[in-house]
């Protein structure tokens, strides 16, 4: 794995800025690796074996992921929105599971370990890189079930709505009634009062493919309905 510093220059440059969260996510990813034994998680090889699941959607996280390599496009990085200053790291290929979690003490304990700085961000960053993991951090060995829809790699599970139609993939749906139906659908859902709506320029796309013309757009468009 690289260097702390090398770690912290790149996260706080990915994420848009330098924080505290950015030192303990980094700490974080890099003891969470050590527990698991992955010491190159952003390599090829590595990158199959490891799953991780963050607790939060805060800086913290965007730092776990930038050190580890993870990515929710590769289905290696796991939401799970319990609002916990945490993340589970996972070994896939041995089944090691840890799960890290930031202290609360480790705030109160910020002029400790950094008295000289009086502001309490710097001094927040600066003394999150000087504490030991066993004052920044707890420890859970944890046994963590991963599913076979929740792995890395191709879709494995797909189905339909039977109210809507949309494709549901990976095992997502909920069934009511004997239905298999989106989360849209079941009224589980951050948005409601859906509406379908037309855009201006709906036409346009960045191709430079030229010659296309009106009749072959409105073809398509048929076609795309018919499939549907």
């Amino acid at each position: 794995m690289q260097d702390f510093e090398t770690l912290m220059a790149g996260s706080a440059e990915t994420h848009g800025h330098l924080c505290p969260g950015q030192v303990v996510g980094v700490r974080m990813a890099m003891l969470g690796c050590r527990l698991i034994g992955l010491d190159e998680p952003t390599c090829h090889e590595q990158i199959k074996k490891l799953i991780v699941y963050v607790e939060m959607d805060r800086c913290t996280a965007d730092a776990v992921a930038y050190a580890t390599g993870v990515k929710l496009g590769r289905r290696s990085l796991k939401f799970m929105d319990y609002g916990i200053m945490a993340a589970t790291f996972v070994n896939l290929e041995t089944g090691k599971a840890f799960r890290v979690l930031s202290t609360e003490e480790s705030r109160d304990l910020a002029e400790a370990y950094a008295p000289e700085i009086p502001k309490k961000h710097a001094r927040q960053l600066e003394a999150y890189k000087r504490m030991p993991d066993s004052v920044l951090f707890r420890v859970q060995k944890v046994d963590a079930r991963v599913k076979d829809a929740d792995m890395p790699g191709p879709t494995r599970y797909k189905t339909k709505c039977q109210l809507c139609g949309q494709v549901i993939r990976d095992g997502r749906e909920i069934v009511r009634n004997n239905k298999n139906i989106c989360k849209p659908c079941s009224q589980e859902s951050y948005f409601k009062h859906a509406r379908e709506v037309t855009w201006p320029e709906m036409d346009w796309t960045p191709s430079n493919v030229t010659g296309i013309t009106e009749s072959q757009i409105e073809r398509d468009k048929t076609d795309l309905l018919h499939i549907n």
